[in-house]
């Protein structure tokens, strides 16, 4: 694991990062049906879930790259694994 950053430390600002894109979820749905005629979008909350997916991973990526070392691929896959734990927590803010 990474020098500088404890795995609770990771996990809290994984789970940040994560509230951080969930938040956003409104304003990627009215973003959707506004313009639904250029985006052609079949499934708004399945193409809101692949941004915020995709937001949780790449933003958990980036805070392991702006370490001093070069994340692992161990720590990349703790990385994955943590933001995969929280997918029911997303897929319910997102679908229900």
């Amino acid at each position: 694991m990474m020098k500088n950053m404890s795995e609770e430390q990771l996990e809290a600002l994984i789970v940040q990062t994560i509230n951080g894109a969930v938040a956003t979820i409104p304003a990627y749905l009215d973003e959707i049906k506004e313009n639904k005629e250029v985006l052609k979008v079949e499934d708004p909350k399945e193409f809101v879930y692949g941004i915020v997916m995709g937001m949780a991973l790449g933003m958990s990526g980036a805070i392991l790259s702006a370490q001093k070392e070069m994340p692992t691929p161990e720590d990349q896959i703790k990385v994955r694994d943590i933001v995969y734990k929280h997918i029911p927590e997303i897929r319910e803010r997102i679908f229900n």
